[in-house]
């Protein structure tokens, strides 16, 4: 790997930004015009780790993270701004954690390699070395899963805190927690299968 992104690199994370920003520009858009409550399967954290599986570059991820709901606020006034910032944090601690546990994996199959495989951000090198299908799949997937959690118990207990400290008035669970768990699993398992190749 070398420290400068490839074009093509450049432009696949080109495109996926700017197909991240057009689904969070069209999600409240498109809930109006059908009645479909788009909003309820969690775009920004599709974008968000739908990029980072797709450019596999988590720093790029973390700026997504932290520009999509200031992003959204810009154009929607939606979620209101003390919720941008916390989702804007529950996004980027779900990316920091996924790639930390995604580097320990890298860490344990190609030790030789571990100084090399994050001189861009990017993650999942490409070698044989780093491809156990099985078990890299399982892996993955259970990262994904366990990194979604852990930043959903963040997002609640820094959305508690600012919702006592009356920066914002608003339920603590807006989103069935029944929902949250579907879109969990389901972003997990395109994870594992995504990063098993």
């Amino acid at each position: 790997m070398t420290s400068t992104l490839s074009k093509s690199n450049a432009r696949t994370i080109g495109i996926t930004d700017a197909a991240a920003v057009l689904l969070i520009f069209l999600v409240p858009a498109l809930s109006h015009l059908t009645a479909v409550p788009f909003y309820l399967a969690d775009p920004m954290r599709l974008a968000v780790l739908g990029a980072l599986l797709v450019t596999r570059n988590w720093k790029n991820s973390l700026a997504l993270a932290v520009a999509l709901p200031l992003v959204s606020f810009a154009i929607s006034g939606h979620p209101v701004f003390p919720k941008c910032l916390v989702i804007a944090a529950e996004l980027s601690v779900n990316v920091l954690l996924f790639a930390g546990f995604v580097r320990l994996f890298e860490r344990a199959r190609c030790p030789k390699n571990q100084d090399t495989l994050h001189e861009n951000g990017d993650f999942c090198a490409r070698s044989s070395e780093n491809r156990d299908t099985l078990h890299s799949g399982l892996f993955f997937g259970a990262a994904a899963f366990v990194s979604i959690l852990l930043s959903k118990v963040f997002y609640y207990g820094l959305k508690a805190a600012v919702l006592s400290a009356g920066l914002m008035e608003m339920e603590l669970v807006s989103t069935a927690l029944w929902i949250q768990l579907i879109v969990a699993v389901a972003i997990s398992v395109v994870a594992g299968l995504r990063l098993r190749y």
